[in-house]
């Protein structure tokens, strides 16, 4: 695993994004696991958010984009920071855009920007609304957590889902089977986040609503 990617997991605990236990997310799955990007405040985690955006999606699409479109609300401060890292750690600039500030320019390259993917229906109104406010190809999704779910059709995951959809990939900081894997009694600050306990939790999620 990627460095980067390792001490992404121990940021997400240490902020207390990423938390076990039992949750009903917004699809109404109930989920042993919940990720809050909101829980993202001080300018040193959004700097540091956007340090892990900006490598992963360096990692994985590589130069080749103009803009970075963060739905509104919660993907502007991701596309900002993203946008910021980028040209502090690889000296390109990048603008921004968002639902409220479109981009306007023809033939631009986009990488869209979102906090996490459980179901992809977000993707519903986000992509019409940029393929929608100029001719623009978008490059790729990125996300902080792939949930390694399956999407609306029930069949593979939502990040291929989008693919199959709309014709570009969908990425992720890191998958929640390296979260697992890597937090898998592990001791952090003093306590294990994921126990045995958690981990069946997890299988059994994965069981019923797991990629296959």
């Amino acid at each position: 695993m990627e460095s980067y990617k390792s001490e992404f997991i121990d940021f997400m605990v240490e902020s207390d994004v990423l938390k076990f236990g039992d949750f009903t997310l917004k699809s109404g799955r109930k989920s042993p696991f919940f990720m809050n990007a909101g829980a993202y405040v001080t300018g040193s985690q959004l700097k540091r958010l956007g340090e892990y955006y900006a490598k992963a999606i360096h990692d994985n699409y590589g130069d080749d984009f103009d803009v970075f479109f963060g739905p509104a609300y919660k993907g502007i401060p991701l596309a900002v920071v993203t946008a910021i890292a980028y040209s502090e750690l690889y000296g390109k600039e990048v603008r921004y855009c968002s639902d409220r500030k479109e981009a306007k320019d023809h033939g631009d390259r986009v990488v869209m920007i979102e906090d996490v993917t459980t179901s992809g229906k977000s993707m519903e109104e986000t992509v019409p609304k940029v393929r929608g406010a100029a001719d623009v190809e978008i490059v790729g999704l990125m996300v902080s957590l792939n949930r390694m779910e399956v999407g609306q059709g029930g069949k593979v995951s939502a990040l291929d889902e989008i693919k199959e959809k709309y014709g570009f990939e969908g990425k992720a900081i890191v998958t929640m089977a390296e979260v697992t894997e890597y937090l898998y009694n592990r001791e952090h600050n003093g306590r294990v986040v994921i126990n045995d306990e958690i981990k069946a939790a997890i299988d059994k999620y994965y069981e019923e609503y797991g990629c296959k």
